[in-house]
């Protein structure tokens, strides 16, 4: 019987064994997509204790908290100190047997902390002791902490009206990891909303020092932002959509849609799509004019506890995986590019498992032989980053493409305390293949699978992006 979490962690076999010891635990981590608050990566944040560490903004854990019956404002709750909602964490920790928040909290205070004791209400104390007073140390600041992970890039996801000072200052203070930002143009095309949309387009005119009153105002602004980012070193867009927006729309009714919103009525359904479809393209031409990649977030279901949504906001634990049909707009989407020579690099992540195939087909047949792996199908996202839907996204991706080419992993996470999901990311992929050996499935050459194991886990990443 193998012990929880010892060096073999989730490696079934020896040639997995020997796959993740020698290929792929000592390659650098390349964190192409996150949600790290690129402020406290410049000002080299030190955290009071392990619940700002661990606690703060992490919704997975909200939830968990939630079901087990624990109080708002123990996850929330902006009078209820450290102390008190860790415990409520540990208190939680044991029921999470079986959900993938049992294997990272218990990898994130090893790798980070070396403590080897299980999180539970009898150990919470010295527990959140032990890690307090480690977080006093240098070592175990914002940077500290990215150091200890060995990372080579991080790509956080910035908004167009960022000013991207703290990026600046990262470059140059020539810390030891690149730090880039990665533009998330959401905003600039919810017109769902004309006060928030028009509010959001009147800072958009500030800081791009432009005049926003035509659609192609709107186009000129964001170029301007599009370029400052790629001078920082941006080489990926991100896009989290509910689904692909690919309606036919003419340059007078897109012209008209603005108009309309920027006086402050609200678009119809049509319309809305309408809008979002002609901006994609915007967006999707300027990537590939500078060569970027581009990313695709979509299947989420956000927001849908409206109580909860009005008292909270977004990104509190309220979201839920979609299912709308997508294929259809999906590769009408991509056609529109494609039939013009204008498709750049582009990574699509589902967050239904139902899509696995869907996605790793779809990519397939817009790939077009000027680069490997042009289109990727993404790892597994959100719901979807955990044992099983890392290896239901593996298999899939390899039944329909090349997983020899595959850009790995991502933490996709808000906490400094998240890389070890590489890691479990790494050990699922060894494992995978190590059983395929031992099946017959796949020829026992070291040096073959090793290989293919390097590149998922690092080399494929680099090249593609080419940071």
């Amino acid at each position: 019987m193998k012990k929880f979490l010892d060096e073999n962690f989730l490696l079934q076999t020896e040639l997995s064994e020997r796959l993740y010891h020698e290929y792929a635990e000592s390659m650098p981590i390349i964190d192409y997509h996150c949600h790290l608050p690129v402020k406290d990566i410049a000002n080299d944040r030190k955290f009071n204790d392990l619940s700002d560490a661990w606690l703060e903004g992490d919704h997975y854990k909200w939830r968990a908290m939630r079901a087990n019956g624990i109080s708002e404002q123990y996850c929330t709750g902006k009078e209820t100190s450290g102390w008190e909602k860790f415990e409520k964490w540990a208190e939680t920790v044991p029921y999470t047997l079986r959900n993938p928040l049992y294997h990272w909290t218990h990898l994130e205070l090893k790798r980070y902390f070396g403590i080897t004791d299980l999180l539970n209400s009898e150990t919470a104390r010295e527990i959140f002791n032990k890690v307090n007073d480690k977080l006093k140390m240098a070592e175990y600041s914002c940077r500290g902490l990215l150091k200890k992970m060995n990372g080579e890039v991080v790509c956080t996801t910035d908004d167009p009206v960022d000013s991207l000072e703290y990026h600046k200052k990262i470059s140059d203070d020539n810390f030891t990891i690149n730090v880039f930002p990665a533009f998330r143009p959401d905003r600039a095309m919810a017109t769902e909303d004309p006060v928030a949309f028009n509010n959001y387009l009147n800072k958009l005119a500030g800081v791009s020092k432009t005049e926003i009153f035509s659609f192609q105002t709107l186009i000129d602004a964001l170029r301007k932002r599009h370029d400052l980012f790629d001078e920082r070193g941006c080489r990926i867009s991100d896009h989290g959509i509910e689904t692909f927006y690919a309606e036919d729309f003419t340059e007078k009714e897109i012209i008209n849609i603005f108009k309309k919103v920027r006086n402050g009525s609200k678009p119809d359904i049509t319309e809305i799509r309408k809008f979002k479809s002609a901006m994609l393209i915007e967006f999707g031409i300027m990537d590939h004019e500078k060569g970027w990649v581009q990313q695709f977030h979509y299947g989420a279901l956000r927001d849908n506890n409206s109580l909860m949504y009005s008292k909270l906001g977004p990104d509190t634990g309220f979201d839920s995986i979609g299912d709308r049909a997508v294929a259809t707009d999906m590769a009408r989407f991509l056609d529109q590019f494609a039939k013009q020579g204008k498709l750049a690099k582009t990574i699509i992540y589902n967050l239904n498992p139902g899509d696995n195939e869907l996605v790793a087909a779809m990519v397939g047949t817009f790939q077009d032989g000027s680069s490997p792996g042009k289109l990727q199908f993404g790892s597994g996202w959100w719901f979807l980053d955990q044992k099983d839907g890392i290896e239901k996204q593996i298999n899939a991706l390899s039944n329909l493409g090349l997983l020899s080419r595959f850009v790995g992993m991502l933490t996709d996470s808000r906490s400094f305390l998240s890389y070890p999901r590489h890691e479990y990311f790494r050990r699922v992929l060894c494992n995978i293949i190590g059983n395929d050996v031992t099946n017959g499935l796949l020829p026992d050459d070291i040096d073959l699978l090793g290989n293919l194991v390097k590149n998922v886990c690092y080399f494929n990443a680099k090249q593609y992006f080419s940071f």
